[in-house]
């Protein structure tokens, strides 16, 4: 049954019974609700009165219910007295009742009173509705003088568009009433009219309640005559005596005041009874709308819906800063300084009355003498049953940003601490308006265990959070920061982690400089999830980049890392892609560890292939040689490498991923970026996927030969200042004049440190003009140079510390035959190529 405005949206409503012969199968439908007063002016108008009939609640209330309803029959009218489903009709189910009162209200007849129903056609701004009711005359105290309840024939399974369409003997379906009878199910009957009646006294529903009890239920009679009771849907057990005493209660009211007494102290029992149902079933009922998310802004929205209106008219959300971050935040109860974030404000207000006093998405402290403070640094609830003018105001005056003293002045006020574990993670502030119940001892009882409820929901949420917040900053840090442009190529990479069932994963790509200008593209898949293959992978590629910083050969440097992987554990397995590239020789040179082939597109002709290279056990099983292939290129050439959540779909060949990857890679971009895009959209890496996708793509543009210049000096100290003149003629050349005088003091310092350590071999000089100034000096003396703290005294260990100072990079590596001390120097407007 559906219901009122101050209890929520309405929600699907009534069970009713549609049967077969004899059994009975559940269905629903949403009702509205409506009471008409003696004055026959409407006094309560439902959410689903407004849905089906078109009319606000502000509009309806108090307007002449004859000029709302379509109900003829039960109002007075004789729109529809000729209508086939009319009362009294032919198509009613009234038909076996005594006579009702024509155009009025049904009369008391031998000390009852009878209902109405009927069916009638309603015109709406979405076109004709089919509408079915059930019309129930009220008696004793109280104004109220007709409970109407009306559904949309459309929403019954089973019931056609047209009352007139189809055979009228097997599909007609008219409602009525079901006297004095029981139903399939009765005992299941335990939702009240007073949870859609919500502007009544308690002793006022109990009546209403009752006189339906006795006057019959809601029916739809649907093919071959059965009668199907519309039944609502509580969810426990009704007391089987509820009917008889709520009626005693009111009969002896009416008519023997001397019974009165004991019948009260019955009914009062009983409302209690129900009253402590009623909290346990919105407890159960919010419990079950919350958390069905671990979002915690989405599990906070749902709280706030849950309870405005139904228990409150004002729910404003507060979380520690902390909390709405994912963070861990310090042990102890919070303090005057501890910051809440208001996440959520749900009201039924006038729109926007609160926006501008009480934004979403503020921080801000709390002052200490409000009871908001209070119910945080307790964590226990707080109640003020009516805010008086002096209090609001007196709380009012805490805040010095904006006056909160309309909001709350006059209102019921509870406030709630979001708990778990003893933590307060934050508070709930309810408020009721002025006119409505104020919030009671019970009421605070509720509102804690609810408030207790969504706690723990909120801090499962944080905690969820927090995790998520770990693994992503752990896949993060162990991710390179890959430089945009190497020497003599450009690079572009894209990392999408996999569901959130394995955002954690193993793949890892990377580029290392090594002597000579080349670089080294690196791409690996840790077999796994989670964080031990996290773990996994930044070990191995912290040993991918202290192998390759010896300058390790290709297939070499997998051997190694297979058996660092062994030394690990039996459960380290990895598949790995290693390829160096030389851009003054133009080649590649590529030793495979079990990886999926990388994917070249020649610049001449636009054709893309896949490189076929040795395909290599996967790192960690041992016992297998590697092999490294040596593939020539051209400048503009592209190299793809990527790992298996790109190509691989569940339930299809990986050949087919892998065509679809040669495919989309020979596809022309503006960019680099524009060309990972194209391949990650050509290859539907959706959000669904179960594994994680590292991509790397690079443009081999080469170096030509007039950008590189190569000397070879002598073990003399004066091959010193060759070296000088040499670099400063080459710049001059290339038209780098304003980067001569740096360049001369670096390279005289580099080349010093060479000759004076160099044994036997000669002392090699290159300098790799491409958008910074590259320079290599080669020898023969393995140890590595290193910085030194020089004292004002020494006479040496300076020259590294100037390196260090003016360079923009600097670094020493070992080669196969000695050492290579290179630096980088900045060149102004970072000039491309030679003059």
């Amino acid at each position: 049954m559906e219901r009122g405005p101050t209890h929520g949206d309405d929600l699907s409503g009534p069970v009713f019974r549609a049967s077969g012969p004899r059994e009975a199968v559940p269905g629903r439908i949403p009702l509205a609700v409506v009471v008409v007063d003696s004055r026959g002016l409407v006094s309560h108008w439902s959410t689903g009165a407004r849905r089906l009939f078109g009319a606000a609640r502000e509009e309806a209330v108090g307007a002449p219910a004859v000029d709302l309803l379509p109900v003829g029959g039960a109002l007075g009218t004789e729109e529809w007295d000729d209508h086939e489903d009319a009362p009294g009709g032919p198509g009613s189910l009234l038909r076996d009742l005594p006579e009702s009162p024509p155009h009025g209200l049904a009369a008391p007849l031998g000390g009852a009173t009878y209902p109405t129903a009927g069916r009638a056609r309603m015109a709406a701004e979405a076109g004709q509705v089919d509408l079915l009711w059930w019309a129930y005359p009220l008696v004793g105290p109280g104004t109220e003088r007709l409970l109407v309840l009306a559904a949309d024939a459309a929403t019954l399974p089973g019931v056609p568009a047209d009352p007139a369409a189809g055979p009228a003997g097997r599909q007609r379906h008219a409602p009525g009433f079901a006297l004095h009878t029981d139903f399939p199910g009765a005992g299941q009957l335990a939702r009240r009219l007073p949870e859609i009646l919500p502007n009544m006294s308690p002793r006022e529903s109990a009546r209403i309640v009752a006189q339906v009890l006795e006057l019959g239920y809601p029916v739809l009679e649907i093919s071959q005559q059965e009668r199907v009771p519309v039944t609502p849907d509580w969810g426990v057990p009704r007391r089987v005596e509820r009917h008889a005493r709520l009626l005693r209660a009111v009969r002896a009211a009416e008519h023997d005041p001397r019974a009165a007494a004991a019948a009260a102290a019955e009914l009062e029992s009983d409302l209690e009874y129900a009253a402590v149902r009623e909290r346990l079933e919105f407890l159960n009922e919010v419990s079950g709308r919350i958390g069905s998310s671990l979002d915690l802004t989405r599990t906070i929205q749902e709280v706030s819906e849950a309870v405005v209106p139904r228990f409150t008219d004002v729910a404003g959300t507060y979380l520690r800063e902390q909390v709405v971050a994912g963070e861990g935040f310090p042990d102890g109860a919070p303090d005057a300084t501890t910051l809440w974030h208001r996440v959520a404000v749900e009201h039924n207000d006038e729109p926007g009355r609160w926006d501008d006093v009480v934004p979403v998405g503020e921080s801000m402290p709390f002052p200490v003498h409000t009871p908001f403070f209070q119910c945080m640094t307790t964590g226990q609830p707080v109640l003020i049953p009516r805010l008086t003018e002096e209090l609001g105001n007196a709380i009012a005056a805490q805040f010095e940003k904006r006056d909160i003293s309309p909001l709350i002045n006059g209102r019921s006020l509870l406030v709630v601490p979001l708990k778990a574990r003893t933590v307060v993670l934050g508070f709930m502030i309810l408020l009721r308006h002025p006119e409505r119940a104020e919030f009671n001892d019970m009421d605070r009882v509720t509102g804690a265990e609810l408030a207790a409820r969504a706690g723990l929901v909120l801090d499962n949420a944080r905690m969820y959070t927090l995790q998520e917040n770990v693994a992503e900053t752990l896949q993060d840090s162990m991710l390179p920061q890959i430089a945009p442009r190497m020497p003599g190529c450009d690079t572009a990479t894209r990392y999408l982690p996999g569901t959130r069932l394995g955002r954690v994963g193993g793949d890892w790509f990377d580029t290392i400089k090594l002597p000579g200008s080349r670089s080294a593209l690196v791409v690996g898949d840790v077999m796994g999830h989670g964080l031990n293959s996290a773990a996994m992978m930044g070990q191995l590629r912290t040993a991918v980049q202290t192998m390759a910083a010896i300058d390790m050969p290709p297939a070499q440097l997998l051997r190694g890392l297979d058996d660092l992987a062994q030394r690990l554990g039996d459960t380290y397995l990895a598949t790995c892609l290693y390829a160096v590239y030389d851009p003054i020789g133009q080649r590649l040179t590529l030793a495979n560890a079990g990886h999926i082939p990388p994917v070249l597109v020649r610049a001449a002709d636009g054709r893309s292939e896949l490189l076929r290279l040795p395909t290599g056990a996967p790192i960690g099983v041992g016992g297998v040689p590697f092999e490294a292939v040596t593939v020539p290129v051209a400048p503009g050439d592209r190299l793809v490498l990527c790992t298996d959540g790109l190509v691989e779909v569940r339930g299809e060949d990986i050949g087919v991923g892998l065509a679809a990857l040669v495919e989309s890679a020979a596809h022309p971009a503006a960019s680099m970026d524009d060309a990972c895009d194209a391949v990650i959209r050509a290859l539907n890496v959706t959000d669904d996927r179960k594994d994680d996708v590292a991509l790397l793509m690079a443009r081999l543009n080469g170096i030509p030969p007039e950008s590189v210049a190569e000397w070879r000096l002598r073990l003399d100290p004066r091959e010193v200042g060759r070296a000088r003149r040499l670099a400063a003629e080459q710049l001059t050349d290339w038209g780098l004049a304003s980067a001569v005088e740096t360049a001369r003091l670096l390279v005289s310092e580099v080349v010093t440190n060479a000759v004076q350590h160099a044994h036997t071999e000669q002392v090699v000089l290159r300098l790799v003009h491409t958008d910074a100034l590259l320079c290599e000096v080669s020898d023969d003396d393995h140890a590595l140079p290193q910085l030194l703290d020089a004292a004002p005294d020494d006479a040496f260990g300076r020259g590294l510390t100037v390196v260090s100072r003016l360079a923009r990079e600097w670094g020493t590596s070992r080669t196969g035959t000695g050492k290579t001390v290179w630096f980088e120097q900045s060149l102004p407007g970072a000039c491309r190529g030679p003059r």
